[in-house]
């Protein structure tokens, strides 16, 4: 039944234009809704799983006794077991799997382990290794993560969605797997993108992870070689496109309104270039969506540009921004330099533009390619003779800040950096390419290159490197640190859309925590370590922002925000962050904003479901 075709009975025949009616209603139960009794199943099942961790008294209560080695584990000595264990193996991807394996067995000692040991961890579970787990997803694919929709599912979407356990879902990740990192087509065994990004939601940001749906939309791969594996796990026919993709999309977002509702948050996660700005265009309208790679990753640029101002001098507006990729991530980042420019000087953001310049396959982008260029790229098309190559570009725009989203790996050649050097005193280099194959120059060659004048981040990790003596510490352009607070900023306020003074709001919240500490090693970003304090703060901030812009649909919200805004914002936090249940590091951010904004815990409850 279409959306538009729903009449709520008991709202007294008004249609369910959003599908909230429905998405609160009792639906039919499958074979996959059943409640945990005991004893094996119990320990089948990763969400009540303790492994050794069963007390006495839960072995005989939940009849698992004898069913386990008598030993009993705290859950700190399982994961001084299972972190040595990871650490006994030498390829990333080897870890990675281990990892997904805890995950299927032991929820809650996977999440711990994770937000224990982030920043060890985080390469493992996100970029770089999941780049190498999607490309051989089909040999390491042991049980299914998240949902499979393909184009066998046309017309039925609906009930596929059903299919999923889980009836309240807050986020879902989605990818068609055309453009995965810089890996590009990797079809239906992109899923690992999903998983991954929502673990993350779990573990920086406190979402439950019964509330995140991994989503992977399979309309084929035009990858000869996954076409030829015989254990490639997806549809074995050339990518659908145009009309057949179009209405596959539509079918898709209209049944995760109507099956979740107005406020699930739907991420956009390695589209091709051509479908993310459509897509985006398409539903940012009417839907609540967010393209990771477009807007993710330009606020956290955002965030390290309006940080390294404090180490460079002078605000947005005095410094020239040379991009090398004009695609998804490399616009998404103009544009928002753009607004933010706009924003602090008044000036209207078509002047803004004018600072920022890119360079794709062709050169510089010029106003005489207006009639060639892809409708993304015609706003960044300013006065100028054309530019075949970067260091050409590089020496007649003279920029004060290279940043690189190219996704082709040593792109920023010793030539180019020595030039960037040799006009700026302190140039500022983001080599944002992922993975770290991809990436456009390593730290190493940034701070040797300009006899350690860079400031340098970078999309996938780098180790420090000592230069004559003195120790650089590169930072970490890494989307983690917005995605997760973001996302739990538009939850936690009841968002229905996603608009641009949001993410503006996330990368000022990100900047104003890096300390002089931080600043003092030339570190741009805070460290990963604080990742979940980070995220709070992150949180507060959109959801802050989203009351103001009046994007939310809440009547409880309303009459709450009326009496005390802040104390409102605050209370709506400690309520998720409570229930997230996987550490006290939340809590622990959560009380120092309550110190910030000075006002006391708890002083009103919400009946609110989340």
């Amino acid at each position: 039944m279409a959306t538009d075709d729903f009449v709520n009975s008991v709202g007294g025949g008004v249609k369910d234009h959003y599908g909230e009616d429905s998405a609160t209603e009792d639906q039919l139960i499958t074979p996959w809704n059943f409640s945990v009794a005991s004893g094996h199943t119990l320990l089948r099942d990763p969400r009540y799983n303790k492994g050794l961790a069963f007390t006495e008294k839960e072995r005989d209560s939940h009849y698992v006794r004898g069913l386990l080695p008598p030993a009993i584990f705290t859950q700190e000595l399982q994961e001084k077991r299972l972190m040595h264990n990871l650490r006994q193996y030498d390829v990333p991807l080897h870890k990675y799997i281990a990892l997904m394996d805890l995950q299927e067995r032991n929820e809650r000692l996977f999440y711990k382990i994770l937000i224990e040991n982030v920043e060890e961890l985080l390469p493992v579970v996100y970029t770089p290794t999941v780049g190498e787990a999607c490309q051989k997803y089909g040999s390491i694919y042991r049980r299914p993560q998240g949902l499979y929709i393909s184009l066998k599912e046309k017309g039925k979407i609906l009930e596929v969605l059903k299919n999923w356990p889980e009836k309240t879902i807050q986020v879902i990740v989605v990818t068609d797997g055309e453009r995965i990192l810089g890996l590009g087509d990797l079809g239906c065994q992109g899923m690992g993108i999903p998983v991954g990004k929502l673990s993350l939601y779990t573990a920086l940001g406190g979402v439950r992870p019964s509330a995140c749906l991994p989503i992977t939309i399979d309309v084929g791969t035009n990858n000869e070689k996954l076409l030829n594996d015989e254990f490639y796990i997806g549809l074995r026919q050339k990518r659908a496109t145009g009309k057949e993709y179009a209405e596959l999309l539509e079918e898709f977002m209209h049944a995760v309104k109507q099956n979740y509702g107005e406020k699930v948050l739907v991420q956009f996660e390695d589209f091709a270039n051509h479908n993310a700005f459509e897509l985006l265009d398409k539903y940012s309208s009417s839907h609540l969506v967010f393209n990771d790679d477009i807007q993710g990753t330009a606020s956290v640029v955002l965030a390290g540009l309006l940080a390294s101002l404090k180490l460079i001098g002078g605000t947005l507006a005095d410094h020239t921004f040379l991009f090398l990729g004009a695609g998804e991530a490399g616009t998404g980042i103009a544009e928002l330099i753009a607004l933010e420019i706009s924003k602090q000087t008044k000036a209207p953001v078509e002047e803004t533009r004018k600072k920022i310049w890119l360079v794709d396959s062709k050169g510089l982008i010029v106003s005489s390619r207006q009639q060639s260029l892809q409708h993304f790229k015609k706003p960044w098309a300013h006065e100028h003779e054309p530019v075949k190559d970067l260091l050409n570009a590089v020496k007649a725009i003279k920029p004060t800040v290279l940043i690189g989203t190219s996704g082709v790996g040593k792109t920023f050649t010793k030539e180019v950096v020595e030039a960037m050097a040799s006009l700026n005193k302190k140039p500022l280099i983001f080599a944002l390419s992922n993975p770290t194959s991809q990436s456009e120059c390593t730290a190493e060659e940034a701070y040797t290159w300009s006899k350690g004048k860079a400031i340098f981040a970078s999309g996938s990790p780098f180790d420090p490197v000592e230069y004559e003596g003195k120790v650089f510490v590169p930072g970490q352009g890494n989307n983690a640190y917005i995605f997760p607070g973001l996302g739990l900023g538009l939850i936690m306020s009841g968002a229905i859309r996603v608009r641009d003074e949001m993410l503006l709001a996330a990368s000022e919240a990100l900047a104003a925590q890096v300390s002089q500490e931080h600043y003092d090693k030339g570190l741009i970003y805070p460290p990963f370590t604080n990742i979940r304090k980070i995220s709070a703060n992150i949180a507060a901030s959109v959801a802050a922002k989203t009351y103001e812009l009046g994007e939310f649909h809440c009547e409880m919200c309303f009459v709450q925000l009326k009496q005390n805004f802040l104390v409102f914002v605050l209370n709506f936090f400690l309520c998720l962050v409570d229930r997230s249940g996987f550490s006290s590091t939340s809590t622990k951010g959560s009380r120092q904003i309550r110190r910030k904004l000075h006002v006391q815990p708890r002083l009103s409850k919400l009946p609110l479901r989340f």
